[in-house]
């Protein structure tokens, strides 16, 4: 059985294509995360700005209905009902700004996964670069050589960007107490 020798320069130009293409997806990764977090954080303002001017819109009728209510002798039980309505209504919407902190939490995901995508374009880049000293005449021993060189520099790599990475995330941004996700 014959067997076949990979040329040192085949393997280096496989090694550079390999690295190129995974970094070109590797940008395009980033780029979509970095829209995915300007267009969440850009709902996230919209969607508070709107559950606040609905808090303030519910404060001022209730103000008027007080008023109301106040003037016009009603029974004890309607200005409970009243009261009720009320305190629903402020509990759903202080619910639903609660409910917003998720966009803080998924912004630390996304950065942890872009801190990921460059962890990544970084050993794409040292595997380009691995095997450009290589002797031709000591190919095989080379190309035995550089790939446990490779396979040890990815490994520091994940290993590095494992500890450096926490697994969960927790509230920074809103006062309404601590949340941690993972």
């Amino acid at each position: 059985m014959a067997s076949k020798r990979v040329p040192v320069a085949e393997l280096r130009r496989l090694l550079s294509a390999v690295s190129d293409h995974g970094k070109q997806h590797l940008v395009e990764v980033e780029a979509d995360l970095m829209q995915t977090t300007f267009l969440l954080g850009e709902a996230i303002e919209k969607l508070g700005a709107s559950f606040m001017a609905i808090h303030e819109a519910v404060m001022t009728q209730q103000q008027e209905i007080d008023t109301i209510l106040s003037s016009a002798g009603l029974p004890a039980g309607t200005n409970q009902k009243i009261t009720e309505y009320r305190e629903k209504i402020g509990e759903e919407v202080n619910a639903a700004i609660t409910g917003l902190q998720f966009q803080d939490m998924t912004s630390q995901l996304i950065e942890r996964t872009i801190k990921r995508v460059n962890g990544l374009r970084e050993s794409l880049t040292a595997l380009a670069t691995h095997g450009e000293g290589m002797d031709a005449e000591h190919e095989h021993e080379e190309i035995a050589r550089l790939l446990v060189e490779m396979s040890a520099n990815l490994n520091t790599r994940s290993d590095a960007m494992k500890f450096g990475l926490k697994k969960s995330v927790s509230q920074r941004d809103m006062d309404s107490g601590e949340i941690e996700l993972f």
